[in-house]
C-alpha cells in the first residue's frame, strides 16, 4: 500500500467480539518493520452498548499511540452485532418485511419463507406478491414488468403499513439489460416514499430460494443496522475522527458504512475472517504465493482455515445456514474444535483429555492462575512456562505427567484440525493467533513452519484494519459466438471495475478468485464466478450516511429486551418409531400406502442418493410437495402387483438444466405436459403414474402429478431407471421395448408446448426434444407415450421409491441417534446387504474439474484418502463401520451429469476400475451423511463413496449395456459387476395392516 508519504497514513481496525473489544492503530506501510506498524492497541470488555465499547477502545489506542486526528486514514469495524439479533430472534431489532417476486408463469409453488425457522417467520413475514418480470436462463425476459401491477402490490403493502420490501426476480444476478428488480425498486420508492427497498441482485448470487432468504434479512435489520452505523459514525464524531468508517464483510473485503447500512447481511459473520486476515498481515504472508493454515485458539473454541495465497480465506461451500435459514452470500470455510485457553482439563484413569468443555469467559475467575479451582489449558500453558499470566506459584502443584500429557492433547488436537483442513497431503505454514495461541506447541505434524507473530492477540482488530476492497460477479455468458477465454476476461474485467467502484485503486487489484461453471443440459452457456481485490484508496471519500436523519417510528431508545418465549419448531418426528400409512382401499381391495410429510421428507434425501450425483436437488420439490399435502391433498403409492391388467400409465418427469430450477424452483411444467397428452390421445383419465427416474427431483415429480391437487392417481412404486442417467432414452423400457417413447409432450410451464408423434429411434427422441428444451427456458416437463401393466412388471425397476424412502430413513435415524459416521452402514443394510452395495472409499475431495460439450456437465473429482487423523476411530464406530473397498491412495470419479465410474490409484500407481455404471455410484457427505450432487462438489468436503448393484433390467441384455453402461458414454471398458442384486422390499408390503 503506498501511503508512507501521506498524512492520512494510520488506519483504525475495532473487532467487536462476544466478550472484548479490540481496537488498533496500525501505519501498514510499515508491516515488514518489526512492530509491523502497529502503533497502539487496546483490549476492553464488550458492553451492552456496542457503541460506547468502540468508542471507548479507539479513544485508549489514540491515547496511546499520541497520534493526531489528522493522521487517522480509515475506521473499519468487524461485529457480530446484526447477525446476533436475528440468531436471537430480537423483536425489538427486526421488521416485518413484504417480498415482491418477479416472474409471470414461475416462482408460485414454492413460496418465500418456505424454510424460516417458525419463530423468526412470526417476526418478519409481512407480506408476499407477485407481479410479471423474470428472466431466462440466457439473460432473455421471462416477461416484462408490469408498472400497474408494481402499482397495485404497492397500495396492498402501504394497507399493512409495510415499509422494508425485497424485490426477487429470477434471474437478476444476470440482469445486465433489462434491470428489472431496480425499476421496480423505483416504482415502490415512488409509491411508499420512505421505504427501505433491497434488490437481491445486490445481496447475494444465483440460486433464488437462497438470494431471497439473504435479502429477507438484509431487510428484516436494515432499519437496525443504519441506526447501528450512525452510532457508529456519532462515536467518531465524538472523537473528532472526520475520516470514512468502513465494516468487514464475511469474505475479507471492506464495505463502506453507506453500503454496509444497506446491506448488513454482508457483514454477519466477519470475525473469524477478520482473524485471518490479520494472521496473513502480521506473518507477511500476503505476498506469499503458497497457501496457509490459520489457528485462531480462542477461549472455548480455535478456528481453523486455510488462507489462500491471494490473502484472502477459503469459502464455504455455495450454502450456509444462518440462523436456521439458508443463505448464498461468502462465508470461510472453518472447521472448529472445542480447545481454548479456558478449556477444562481432566485425568481420568491415568487419561488426560483437554476440553470440549469450557470456562469460556469465566477464565479469569476460575483458572487455578487466577484464584479458581479449575484446572484450565492456560493453566497448563503457564506451569509448562509457554505464558506468563496470573500467579504462576497457583499451577506448581501440578504433577509434570499431567502436563505433559495435557500438552500432547492439545498438540494431537490441532494436529488432527490441520489434517482435515488440508486438501492435499504437502505441509503448509501454520499461523498462530488469538488469545489462546500459547497452547499450540512449537511443532505440529502437517505444518511446515509456525509462526506465532507478534499482536497475535488482537490480530482480529488488525485483520480489520487492513482490509481490502473487493468486486464480485456471478454472470451466465453465451459462449457460442464468443470463446469460453473471452467471457471468463469479460466477467474478470467486470469484478475489477466493482473493486474500483467500491474504492480500490486501480493498480493493485488483482484477480483473488475464478470458477467457471459449464451450466447442464444448455448449449453454449458458461458461468463465471470472479472476485477482484484491491489495495483501499484512502483518499477516496466514499458515500456517508446522513447521521442527523430522522429513522422514523423506532427512534425512539430500545426498550429491555424480550425475553418471551418464542415459537418454536414442531417436534420432529422420531425415525425409529414413525410407521407410514398403509391402508386398504376399501373400494378396489388393494393397499395404499398413504403419503405423509414425513414421508416426503425421506423420498427426498433417498431420492438424491439414488441419483449418483444427478438428476436435480429435491429440494424445491420437497417443500412444493410438503406444503400440497398441509392443504389437505392426498398423495398415495401402490405396489406394481396391484395394477389392473389393462391399467393406463402415464409418466414423465422434468427435463431439463438444474440451473434453471435454481431460479424458477419448483413449477406445474410436468403437470401441464400431462393435460397436454391427456388431451392429444383424448383420454379422460388414467390410472396410475410412474417416474422417468427415481434419482434426484425426478423421483418426486410423480407425487405432485398423482396428488389429488391434479390428477389424484396413485403413484407406482417403481420407476424406469432404478437411478439417474443424464438422458430420456436411457431407461429400461427403451432397453427391452424400443420405440415406446412416442408420441410425447414437452411443456415449458410458460405457454409453449410442443408435441412429438414419430421417431426413426429412441435415441433421436431424446435429442429433439432436449434441443427444444433449449429454446423453452431450458426446463420442461415431459409426459412419454402412456404405457401398460405388462410393461411396467416386465421392463420396470421395482419398488424404488420404497428404496428411496428407507435410505432417506437411514439419514433422519443417524441423524437422530448421532451416528452419521456410519450411515452408509445403515444405508448398505437397507438396500440388500454387502453382498449387494459396498463403500467404496472414505476420502475428502481434493479436486474438481468442470467442464461443458453438447449441453451436458463433464468432468470429475478426485477424492484422497482420509488419514488418521480424519478417521472417526471411536471404538464403537470402528466395530459398527464396515471395510471399505480400496483404502489409501486416490479415487477418481468421472460425471456426465452422473457419475460414471469410480477408479482407484493406489500409492505405487496401480489404478483399478471399482464401479462403473450402470451401477450406482453415490458421493455422499460425510458430515451430513446426505447425497452430494455435482452443482455440491466442492473441495475439502469429506465424502463416503457408496456403490450399489444396479437391477438386472440393464444386465440381463446387452442392449442395457449398451445404453447404460460405460460405453454409451464412450469409456471403451467392460462392466463388471459390484455385486448380486437385490430387489428393495416394499413398504407396502411390510406396514399393510392385516
Amino acid at each position: 500500500m503506498s501511503t508512507g508519504g501521506s498524512i492520512k497514513s494510520v488506519r483504525i481496525g475495532v473487532d467487536v467480539g462476544g466478550t472484548n473489544t479490540d481496537a488498533v492503530a496500525i501505519d501498514p506501510s510499515q508491516q515488514y518493520e518489526p512492530s509491523r506498524g502497529v502503533l497502539a492497541h487496546h483490549k476492553t470488555p464488550t458492553t451492552p452498548n456496542v457503541t460506547e465499547g468502540i468508542e471507548k477502545a479507539v479513544r485508549a489506542v489514540l491515547e496511546k499511540s499520541a497520534l493526531p486526528t489528522a493522521r487517522i486514514a480509515s475506521v473499519t469495524v468487524g461485529t457480530t452485532h446484526f447477525i446476533n439479533a436475528v440468531v436471537e430472534q430480537d423483536a425489538r431489532r427486526l421488521r416485518r418485511v413484504a417480498i415482491l417476486r418477479l416472474s409471470k408463469s414461475f416462482l408460485r409453488e414454492v413460496p418465500p419463507f418456505s424454510e424460516f425457522p417458525p419463530g423468526l417467520t412470526s417476526i418478519i413475514k409481512g407480506y408476499v406478491g407477485y407481479c410479471d418480470g423474470g428472466l431466462h436462463i440466457d439473460g432473455s425476459e421471462e416477461a416484462p414488468i408490469v408498472e400497474a401491477q408494481v402499482v397495485e402490490r404497492c397500495s396492498e403493502i402501504k394497507k399493512l403499513g409495510l415499509t422494508a420490501v425485497v424485490v426477487v426476480g429470477a434471474f437478476s444476478p444476470i440482469d445486465e439489460v433489462f434491470r428489472q428488480e431496480d425499476r421496480v425498486k423505483e416504482i415502490v420508492l415512488r409509491e411508499i416514499p420512505g421505504a427501505d427497498v433491497v434488490v437481491s441482485h445486490e445481496v447475494a448470487m444465483i440460486g433464488l430460494m437462497e438470494r431471497e432468504n439473504a435479502s429477507i434479512l438484509n431487510a428484516a435489520i436494515l432499519r437496525y443496522a443504519k441506526r447501528t452505523v450512525k452510532g457508529f459514525r456519532r462515536a467518531m464524531k465524538a472523537l473528532q475522527l472526520t475520516c470514512p468508517l468502513f465494516l468487514t464483510q464475511n469474505d475479507g473485503t471492506l464495505l463502506d458504512s453507506a453500503a454496509a447500512a444497506k446491506i448488513p447481511i454482508r457483514t454477519f459473520s466477519s470475525g473469524a475472517t477478520n482473524s485471518m486476515r490479520g494472521a496473513a498481515y502480521l506473518a507477511g504472508h500476503e505476498t506469499g504465493n503458497s497457501s496457509a493454515i490459520v489457528i485462531d485458539i480462542g477461549g472455548t473454541t480455535s478456528d481453523v482455515g486455510v488462507l489462500l495465497p491471494s490473502g484472502l480465506p477459503r469459502q464455504a461451500s455455495a450454502y450456509v445456514t444462518v440462523a436456521g435459514v439458508r443463505v448464498n452470500y461468502s462465508m470461510p470455510h472453518l472447521h472448529s474444535i472445542g480447545l481454548g485457553g479456558g478449556s477444562i482439563v481432566r485425568q481420568t484413569d491415568g487419561k488426560v483429555s483437554v476440553g470440549p468443555d469450557s470456562v469460556g469467559h469465566y477464565l479469569t475467575r476460575d483458572a487455578l492462575v487466577f484464584g479458581g479451582k479449575v484446572t484450565t489449558a492456560s493453566d497448563i500453558a503457564v506451569a509448562a512456562g509457554k505464558t506468563d499470566m496470573g500467579e504462576k506459584k497457583a499451577v506448581e502443584h501440578l504433577e509434570q505427567d499431567l502436563v505433559i500429557q495435557a500438552q500432547q492433547r492439545i498438540k494431537s488436537l490441532l494436529e488432527g484440525a490441520i489434517d482435515i483442513i488440508k486438501t492435499s497431503p504437502e505441509p503448509l505454514p501454520v499461523l498462530l493467533v488469538g488469545g489462546g495461541a500459547v497452547l499450540a506447541p512449537t511443532s505440529l505434524a502437517g505444518a511446515s513452519e509456525i509462526k506465532l507473530p507478534p499482536f497475535y492477540d488482537v490480530a482480529n482488530a488488525i485483520g480489520a484494519a487492513v482490509s481490502k476492497v473487493g468486486g464480485i460477479v456471478d454472470v451466465i455468458q453465451g459462449v457460442a459466438d464468443q470463446s469460453v477465454i473471452q467471457a471468463v476476461e469479460y466477467a474478470k474485467s467486470m469484478a475489477i471495475q466493482r473493486a474500483m467502484d467500491a474504492g480500490a485503486i486501480k493498480d493493485s487489484i488483482t484477480i483473488a478468485e475464478i470458477e467457471s461453471i459449464p451450466v447442464t443440459y444448455v448449449a453454449n452457456q458458461l458461468r463465471t464466478i470472479v472476485k477482484a481485490v484491491g489495495e483501499l484508496d484512502i483518499n477516496m471519500q466514499p458515500e456517508q450516511l446522513d447521521d442527523e436523519a430522522d429513522d422514523g417510528p423506532d427512534e425512539e431508545p430500545e426498550a429491555a429486551k424480550d425475553f418471551a418465549v418464542k415459537i418454536a419448531d414442531e417436534p420432529p418426528v422420531d425415525p425409529c418409531t414413525y410407521t407410514p400409512t398403509v391402508v386398504e382401499n376399501e373400494r378396489t381391495c388393494v393397499q395404499e400406502w398413504w403419503i405423509s410429510v414425513t414421508d416426503i421428507n425421506y423420498l427426498a434425501d433417498g431420492c438424491y442418493v439414488l441419483g449418483c450425483a444427478g438428476g436435480g436437488s429435491p429440494a424445491a420439490s420437497r417443500i412444493q410437495l410438503r406444503d400440497i399435502l398441509r392443504a389437505g391433498h392426498k398423495m398415495k403409492v401402490i405396489d406394481a402387483s396391484a395394477l389392473a391388467e389393462d391399467a393406463c400409465i402415464y409418466w414423465g418427469g422434468h427435463m431439463g438444466s438444474p440451473a434453471t430450477s435454481n431460479e424458477r424452483l419448483q413449477s406445474l411444467e410436468t403437470v401441464h405436459a400431462f393435460t397436454a397428452l391427456k388431451d392429444y390421445l383424448r383420454h379422460d383419465s388414467f390410472d396410475a403414474v410412474m417416474g422417468l427416474e427415481i434419482g434426484g427431483a425426478n423421483g418426486l415429480e410423480p407425487f405432485l402429478v398423482g396428488s389429488s391437487r391434479f390428477f389424484d392417481s396413485p403413484v407406482i412404486d417403481g420407476d424406469w431407471m432404478g437411478r439417474a442417467y443424464p438422458t430420456y432414452w436411457q431407461t429400461t423400457l427403451a432397453v427391452h421395448a424400443p420405440g415406446e417413447l412416442v408420441p410425447c409432450v414437452i411443456d415449458s410451464g410458460d405457454g409453449k408446448t410442443i408435441l412429438m408423434t414419430k421417431a426413426s429411434n429412441d435415441e433421436i427422441v431424446d435429442r429433439a426434444l432436449r434441443a427444444s428444451c433449449a429454446e423453452m427456458g431450458s426446463r420442461v416437463g415431459m409426459a412419454a407415450k402412456p404405457t401398460t401393466t405388462d410393461r411396467v412388471r416386465s421392463f420396470g425397476v421395482l419398488n424404488t421409491v420404497s428404496l428411496a424412502w428407507r435410505i432417506g430413513r437411514c439419514i433422519a435415524k443417524a441423524e437422530a441417534t448421532n451416528t452419521l459416521s456410519t450411515v452408509a452402514e445403515a444405508i448398505v443394510d437397507q438396500v440388500g446387504g454387502a453382498k449387494s452395495a459396498k463403500i467404496l472409499f472414505r476420502g475428502k475431495i481434493v479436486n474438481v474439474e468442470r467442464r461443458l460439450f453438447k449441453g451436458h456437465s463433464y468432468g470429475s473429482i478426485t477424492i484422497a484418502g482420509l488419514s488418521a487423523f480424519e478417521e472417526d476411530s471411536s471404538a464403537e464406530n470402528i466395530a459398527n463401520r464396515l471395510p471399505a473397498v480400496v483404502t489409501g491412495g486416490t479415487l477418481n470419479i468421472p460425471f456426465k451429469n452422473e457419475n460414471i465410474y469410480a477408479e482407484h490409484t493406489a500409492e505405487d500407481g496401480t489404478k483399478t476400475i471399482i464401479a462403473s455404471v450402470p451401477d450406482l455410484i453415490a458421493v455422499l457427505d460425510t458430515g451430513s451423511g446426505r447425497s452430494l450432487g455435482v452443482p455440491e462438489f466442492k473441495y475439502g468436503f469429506r465424502v463416503t463413496v457408496l456403490g450399489i448393484t444396479c437391477s438386472p433390467r440393464w444386465t440381463d441384455t446387452p442392449a442395457g449395456l449398451a445404453i447404460g453402461g460405460p460405453k454409451a458414454f464412450g469409456y471403451d471398458m467392460e462392466y463388471k459387476p459390484l455385486g448380486e442384486y437385490v430387489e428393495p422390499r416394499s413398504v407396502i408390503e411390510e406396514f399393510a395392516v392385516a
